[in-house]
């Protein structure tokens, strides 16, 4: 009678524990007599052991050792304007709970599932988040007989980046992703992460080149860090913005060789330093901006600009100086040669130029090839120099406010 006593007490057990009633959960030989051994977290004779379960498990004197793989399936939608980076990750979460091992020569299954939501989990938050979107609600975890606890966790999220744009198109920049478990201490809880790169796709702008899994020293509250490092390919931003800028910056030097005396070339120029305003001020709006560290880009356009100014100032100065000559000797009478009688006749369709016109002409033109040989040289120079200074130009962001601050930053032991 023993048996048939216990069984309605059996039932309410498993219906309290959400498992159902059509069948056990651990499945065997053997489920016919009660009192044989049970799995631990079936052992319970009044609710209060139902949340036990739910706690962290009792490691004794040592923090419970929770080893955590990431796994990086993707990383796009790098908005380098916006300092953000959206990444696929899928977390595999292992540790042990004595109290949900049983008796594997009673009960030779493998592993069961659980739900999440019935036995402990570490809740995890990531730091540099602005959504996070997990894509089960409902993960199950995987027991075995020993305990041994398997959880996936797949998500897609969008974080902060402080992007390193100092080379910019050619920058690269660490990207970390920091895992914490805000309901548990240091002194309960401990991770052991692991990275593994499982993207397979490269049509990107951004690329991941190298990940790294860090524990943070000196905190409060368990944490891990995964440090994606990406890598511009920086194809768009050659085509986009330096092929037209030297295009630009060769057309203004080209310019140089038409004649001052020509009104084709005020108009070309002015038509040049014009276009290149419009290219300069979409070119603002591209590249991003930051407190410290800007790209070595902007300063680079700026020059170009100041080139362009330079060059369109000197063609408009040179040929108003030689339009102004031409008046004055034109206004002024020509001498003649003494003996000589002047022809008050019709002088013909090429009159002879005034030595002052002759002069100021000579003049403005040997001025313009010197400043065309000048500018030639000094376009060329600055080429040179701003290739070496951006390989060897070197900056260090300023620190963040939560560093910078005494008393600010993140609490630490």
């Amino acid at each position: 009678m023993q048996p048939l006593a216990m069984a309605p007490r059996l039932l309410l057990l498993l219906a309290f524990l959400r498992l159902g009633t059509t069948g056990p959960l651990v499945q065997g030989r053997g489920f016919r007599s009660p009192t044989v051994a049970w799995p631990s977290f079936f052992n319970f004779n009044q609710s209060q052991g139902v949340q036990e379960t739910i706690q962290i498990p009792n490691n004794g004197s040592a923090p419970l050792l929770v080893d955590v793989q990431v796994f990086v399936s993707n990383v796009f939608n790098v908005d380098i304007l916006r300092y953000t980076v959206s990444s696929m990750l899928l977390l595999r979460l292992s540790w042990v709970d004595t109290r949900l091992a049983w008796n594997a020569s009673l009960y030779p299954q493998h592993a069961v599932t659980l739900p999440w939501d019935s036995l402990w989990t570490p809740g995890l938050t990531i730091q540099e988040a602005l959504w996070v979107d997990w894509q089960d609600q409902s993960p199950r975890a995987r027991v075995g007989p020993d305990g041994h606890v398997d959880l996936y966790l797949a998500l897609t999220t969008e974080t902060n980046c402080d992007f390193e744009l100092l080379h910019f198109p050619r920058d690269q920049s660490d990207c970390n992703l920091s895992f914490y478990a805000l309901s548990n201490t240091v002194l309960e809880l401990e991770f052991r992460a692991h990275a593994v790169n499982e993207i397979v796709s490269v049509k990107r702008e951004y690329v991941v080149w190298g990940l790294e899994t860090q524990i943070p020293p000196r905190q409060l509250v368990p944490c891990f860090q995964v440090t994606l490092r990406l890598q511009n390919t920086a194809l768009k931003a050659i085509i986009a913005l330096l092929v037209p800028g030297e295009a630009l910056l060769l057309a203004d030097m080209c310019g140089g060789l038409l004649p001052l005396r020509a009104t084709e070339r005020i108009a070309y120029k002015v038509t040049l330093l014009l276009g290149y305003l419009v290219f300069h001020s979409s070119l603002v709006q591209a590249l991003p901006s930051s407190s410290s560290c800007n790209p070595l880009l902007i300063y680079y356009f700026t020059v170009l600009l100041l080139l362009l100014f330079i060059s369109t100032m000197e063609t408009v100065l040179l040929a108003a100086l030689q339009a102004r000559g031409h008046l004055r000797a034109r206004s002024s009478p020509i001498p003649n040669p003494r003996g000589e009688q002047q022809d008050h006749g019709d002088l013909g369709p090429h009159p002879e130029e005034a030595p002052g016109m002759k002069e100021s002409r000579s003049w403005a033109e040997a001025a313009d090839h010197i400043f065309f040989l000048v500018y030639v040289v000094g376009v060329v120079c600055s080429q040179f120099f701003f290739i070496g200074f951006w390989m060897w130009a070197t900056c260090k962001s300023d620190p963040a406010p939560g560093e910078a601050i005494p008393h600010g930053g993140q609490p630490r032991l």
